[in-house]
């Protein structure tokens, strides 16, 4: 392993935790919602969960879920189910603003569990250590690691910033709905996408 591919490993690293996705998504609306310090635990759950999906995956995994026969598509179909949850919850909301319940917010657990479901997190995790660190090479992989735990943290708070930069926006009830539908939509064609590709 090279500091050459230092650079390369972080632009995918920044690419794929920037990129609009599930995660990405619930930490937008978090952001709208909730004070900025309940999004970024959630971030930050999130962040771990990957990193330890990540590792997992890049230890072996990959491998044994490619023995199993279904487990990917039963993984894939939970996904799923997860993300169209997310999508009713945000169709349901009435955009009625009122002091936000702070417990109510995604924590923790919820976003760490979310990478565990998220097919995006998945797709990352195993193109980016196919592509990077060739197999076995442990030492590789950890490096991977290290270096996309603060570009994961970094882009999903710019996702919760983004949503409370939204806050002001979403004072009136009618944006809030809309947002909240485009939101749900944006879901749901994610959900569309896994099922065709």
């Amino acid at each position: 392993m090279t500091t050459s591919m230092l650079l390369p490993m972080s632009a995918f690293a920044l690419a794929a935790s920037i990129s609009p996705g599930p995660v990405n998504l619930v930490c937008l609306s978090t952001g709208t919602r909730y004070p900025v310090s309940k999004g970024l635990i959630f971030v930050t759950g999130s962040t771990l969960g990957f990193i330890a999906l990540f590792l997992t995956i890049g230890l072996g995994l990959h491998s044994v879920l490619e023995l199993v026969p279904g487990f990917n598509a039963l993984l894939q179909w939970a996904g799923i189910a997860f993300l169209l949850y997310l999508s009713v919850q945000l169709i349901r909301d009435n955009g009625h603003l009122t002091e936000p319940d702070v417990s109510q917010a995604p924590g923790f657990a919820t976003g760490a569990m979310m990478q565990w479901l998220n097919p995006k997190a998945w797709l990352a995790s195993a193109s980016g250590i196919g592509a990077y660190t060739h197999g076995q090479d442990t030492a590789a992989l950890i490096l991977f690691a290290m270096i996309y735990l603060p570009i994961c943290w970094v882009s999903l708070s710019c996702w919760v910033y983004a949503g409370a930069s939204l806050r002001r926006y979403v004072q009136r009830p009618s944006v809030l709905v809309w947002l909240n539908r485009v939101l749900a939509l944006l879901l749901t064609a994610s959900c569309v996408y896994l099922l065709i590709e």
